[in-house]
């Protein structure tokens, strides 16, 4: 695995990582899955969120040789709405996904009787805390279980401003996190559902075009559209996508 922590010569890990890079941004998506099934094999997994466009690489891995055996790694909150779980169980059934539900082991009841509502105080260090709980720590262990390397998802780089700024292999959290759609436009994702006859999120046709938790979700509107709807505007990233040690910038 590269790592630039715990004594590993960073310019060794970076001209690595470098190579790396050039050799995956030419290559179609399913190519760069393929690519790190054969190179990762067990050690490699993706995440979903069973969002608006979860469907896209969720499908391209259904078609890869091996693909069913490859873990998909589903954070589950707690506060999805309904149309999520439903839209899950559409998706797994005809897509054949091997689900993995990563969830926290405080269940959500348990987290507002001792803290509250931590979505809706306003206060940074209680979001910080929302989502490391029951976002970043469920997914890291996840992984953790599993022995996983490298982990795919399917963030694009219009998505946030974050996520301009990725390359499509990144070090997070000592694994590299691949981005097989990096540079997919929303045109590209439509075209790919249509073609394929994928099935969309409910939510998409009340005008949502991202989906997360019920509470920190809206539909496009006068206040925002895409992500920037998040959590009141407050957070665009969830943590999960961002580099550093657990929680950090979350």
């Amino acid at each position: 695995m590269i790592s630039t922590a715990g004594g590993v010569d960073s310019g060794a890990a970076d001209a690595d990582l470098s190579a790396l890079r050039a050799q995956l941004e030419p290559l179609e998506p399913q190519q760069c899955l393929q690519w790190a099934l054969d190179r990762y094999g067990a050690g490699f997994a993706m995440t979903t969120s069973f969002g608006i466009q979860s469907s896209v690489l969720l499908h391209m891995l259904s078609r890869l040789p091996g693909g069913e055996a490859v873990p998909v790694i589903w954070v589950d909150t707690g506060y999805l709405p309904p149309e999520t779980y439903r839209y899950a169980e559409t998706l797994c059934k005809r897509l054949g996904s091997h689900l993995v539900v990563a969830q926290s082991s405080v269940s959500p009841a348990r987290m507002e009787a001792l803290h509250g509502r931590l979505w809706e105080t306003g206060r940074e260090e209680d979001m910080d805390f929302y989502l490391r709980l029951r976002k970043v720590e469920p997914l890291e262990e996840a992984l953790d279980q599993a022995k996983v390397r490298c982990w795919a998802s399917g963030v694009r780089r219009g998505q946030t401003d974050l996520r301009n700024t990725m390359t499509v292999l990144d070090p997070i959290r000592d694994r590299l996190s691949l981005r097989p759609l990096l540079g997919w436009t929303n045109r590209d994702v439509f075209y790919y559902m249509q073609k394929h006859e994928l099935p969309q999120h409910p939510l998409f046709d009340q005008g949502y075009s991202t989906v997360g938790d019920w509470h920190s979700s809206a539909p496009d509107g006068l206040e925002g559209e895409g992500r920037s709807t998040r959590f009141g505007g407050q957070r665009q990233e969830c943590g999960i996508h961002v580099p550093g040690v657990m929680g950090d910038g979350i």
